[in-house]
């Protein structure tokens, strides 16, 4: 069973029984205290139905309860969909129906999310313990406690996760516990965690990144520690009083630090390991973060959550770079690369889009119309368009330059341009609507052009509030006569970008846009 993520929590039950395997909310959950709670809510999500889901939903926040509800899911052998309880109801149920979710696991913390959710037409069992919820209640008896997790095999799919779809809707993505039984077993080699390691825990459960927070600290006997959104503001010393080792985060983290004078040298000083992925990490982003967190090592990750959490890694070392972006490093051992020219075509150039087969690649989307254009046969193998264009970095293994097409990070989520466009043109009064993303400290905002009538900016956001994660809903909309096209006669995008950027930057500077409107 060590080559599932059920078998990795046992190594760390295994290591440290009466260990924290969680500190939340100053709350300590012993490893011991959350298998048996996992054992519990896994038996009794399998005995009050009569007969297996084929998937199971995990509605769970960050809370301590979250994590005892994905332990379960895991536990009963079923494949998991972690859901956020802050998407928009809609959206929520669009992965539910996708995903062919017959049950769900809630935390404490659900009950807004599950009322929405039945609003919305959503009627499935749930087990969700403190009662006096909408859906048909599972009761949580522990005489139905499971002995030891289900088994599963490594073909089985472990979890799906979403991303952006470019047709409005989300992408289910597999990942089998063979993909990542891969993953874990390299940064098993790679790193040396411990049990005496505690772990930040920065992303979403629904974020695949919160994988590597969960399982590489449950596999070494260490303790996971969620990040409430406060601690920010008071970042070394939250780190500080908790004693966390290992930090993992966007480099957005980074800006929002530097603002509140967490990033002076030396103020992290309890940290021994620093990772960043789901956006481009600066020289200058590392280089502050380095300084203030002298003890640790800083590596840059990078990886679709089509390729299993993180497919490629880069150890940073200060002073030895000439570009302004960090490498995002080798591809783990046991894949290959090839890259596209920008007509699709293989070139043995140092330049081009991304393209990656091996054990980490997931067999396919849940529909497999999602799978045009993003998959490459060639030589038998089967390549991962990753969408992204890299170079050639000498010993940086490669450098990221950009999306190849509209897809863009937002905070660190993947979101298709694509899918706001069409989700801005549902709005009544709106004809045509195109989104562009504006640089701003280090990430990006998205800005909305559409047509028809004005619509005032407050009442899109709404609009857009109810479709999208609100993460990603655009900060600044622009009504326009005609939307303006290139010489192809399509639309120019790269036109109304560099309006959105000179707009955005007039009101940095001390302007203001009456048609910008915050998101929050």
């Amino acid at each position: 069973m060590d080559g599932t993520l059920s078998g990795r929590f046992a190594r760390g039950l295994a290591v440290s029984p009466d260990r924290p395997a969680l500190s939340a909310d100053g709350v300590d959950v012993t490893y011991r205290e959350l298998h048996e709670h996992a054992l519990v809510r896994a038996g009794s999500l399998l005995a009050g139905l009569p007969g297996p889901p084929p998937t199971v939903g995990v509605l769970a926040g960050k809370g301590v309860t979250a994590y005892a509800a994905l332990l379960a899911g895991l536990y009963s052998g079923l494949t998991v969909v972690p859901l956020q309880p802050a998407f928009p109801a809609a959206r929520t149920r669009q992965m539910i129906e996708a995903a062919g979710v017959g049950a769900l696991l809630a935390d404490d913390d659900a009950l807004p999310a599950l009322t929405a959710l039945h609003e919305a037409g959503v009627t499935l069992p749930t087990l969700f313990a403190p009662g006096g919820q909408p859906m048909p209640a599972l009761d949580l008896d522990a005489d139905s406690a499971l002995k030891a997790p289900m088994p599963t095999r490594p073909s089985d799919t472990a979890y799906v996760l979403f991303t952006s779809g470019s047709t409005g809707r989300p992408k289910g993505v597999p990942v089998t516990h063979a993909n990542t039984a891969h993953y874990f077993r390299l940064l098993d080699g790679r790193y040396d965690f411990g049990p005496r390691d505690r772990f930040s825990q920065t992303f979403d459960l629904n974020f695949d990144c919160a994988m590597f927070d969960l399982f590489c600290a449950w596999g070494a006997g260490a303790t996971v520690v969620p990040v409430p959104a406060r601690a920010y503001a008071h970042l070394p010393e939250f780190l500080a009083e908790q004693c966390v080792t290992v930090w993992f985060s966007t480099p957005s983290a980074i800006t929002l630090v530097r603002r509140t004078g967490g990033l002076t040298p030396g103020a992290l000083g309890s940290l021994r390991w620093s990772f960043f992925a789901g956006e481009a990490l600066s020289c200058k982003d590392a280089e502050d973060w380095a300084a203030a967190a002298p003890g640790a090592a800083l590596e840059n990750l990078y990886g679709p959550t089509e390729l299993t959490i993180t497919v490629t890694a880069y150890r940073w070392t200060p002073g030895r770079h000439l570009n302004d972006m960090v490498p995002i490093g080798d591809v783990h051992p046991g894949h290959e690369t090839l890259l596209l020219d920008p007509t699709g075509t293989p070139t043995t150039g140092d330049e081009g889009e991304l393209c990656i087969a091996g054990p980490q690649s997931t067999p396919g989307y849940l529909d497999p119309a999602d799978d045009e254009g993003r998959f490459l046969e060639r030589d038998g193998r089967r390549f991962y368009r990753t969408g992204d264009r890299v170079r050639r970095a000498g010993d940086g293994g490669w450098l990221y330059l950009g999306r190849q097409d509209a897809q863009v990070q937002v905070h660190g989520i993947r979101v298709e341009l694509a899918e706001v466009d069409a989700a801005a043109r549902t709005c009544p009064g709106v004809e045509d609507a195109v989104t562009v993303a504006v640089p701003v400290d280090g990430t990006v905002e998205l800005a909305v052009f559409h047509t028809g009538v004005p619509v005032p900016p407050a009442r899109l956001a709404r609009h857009l509030r109810r479709l999208l994660p609100a993460a990603v809903v655009p900060r600044a909309y622009h009504h326009l006569d005609a939307l303006p096209l290139n010489f192809n006669r399509k639309t120019d995008r790269r036109k109304l970008a560099s309006q959105a950027t000179a707009v955005r930057q007039s009101a940095g500077a001390g302007g203001t846009h009456e048609r910008r409107q915050d998101s929050q």
